[in-house]
């Protein structure tokens, strides 16, 4: 996910030119077989035929598949906001297999950004969907998480495709604020976050 650009941000992008990070690859390219480590990897995919921009973040988390995979379902939280660049989360409604929510960000918080999300528990998969990416400055938003058991931890792929105004710049950006400072910061979050809430869930997988 994208955190929108203020105006400042825009007007600079438009006199700056970043040769810090490749567009290719942000760092050592790892696919869906590979083992990942604590270390989240970054890299760049093929995007969409529309345009655009993806990538799939890779990494390890200290937690049992069966207890990651309650903490990444559990939709009607509050602790998403202990993320700095997450200002608000707010659980909307289920519609069978899917779960609606808003997230607002840090960035600007009047911003609203609707996502749909289907669980698939079998396969220790989510798909996510910006379903209202013209009101929240987006061409398109989607992908998928996938979980794999690595023995006492799980490895967490998390492939994403989209686009909106100024896409290869903030993919690019190499501070905070830019893709690779979001995407490896939600990464060492949800590592930390979820050490603490490993006990709560791990009673809820022996409760089962």
């Amino acid at each position: 996910m994208r955190l929108p650009f203020n105006l400042f941000f825009l007007v600079f992008c438009l006199f700056y030119t970043v040769s810090a990070v490749s567009s290719q690859q942000i760092s050592p390219s790892i696919n869906d077989e590979t083992q990942a480590t604590e270390t989240p990897n970054i890299t760049m995919l093929k995007p969409d035929a529309r345009g655009g921009k993806a990538y799939r973040l890779t990494y390890l988390v200290s937690a049992p598949i069966d207890v990651f995979w309650l903490f990444k379902t559990d939709f009607d939280n509050d602790f998403l906001i202990t993320n700095k660049y997450i200002h608000s989360h707010v659980f909307i409604k289920k519609e069978g297999p899917a779960v609606i929510t808003e997230n607002t960000y840090s960035d600007n918080p009047k911003r609203v950004f609707r996502w749909r999300t289907l669980a698939f528990p079998k396969k220790h998969r989510l798909t996510f969907e910006l379903i209202n990416p013209k009101e929240s400055g987006q061409t398109f938003h989607y992908g998928y998480i996938q979980l794999k058991a690595s023995g006492s931890n799980t490895q967490v792929t998390q492939v994403a495709y989209f686009d909106f105004w100024g896409v290869s710049f903030w993919v690019k950006y190499p501070w905070q604020g830019g893709m690779e400072d979001f995407l490896m910061n939600t990464a060492r979050w949800e590592q930390q976050t979820v050490l603490k809430r490993r006990l709560h869930y791990s009673d809820r997988v022996r409760k089962k």
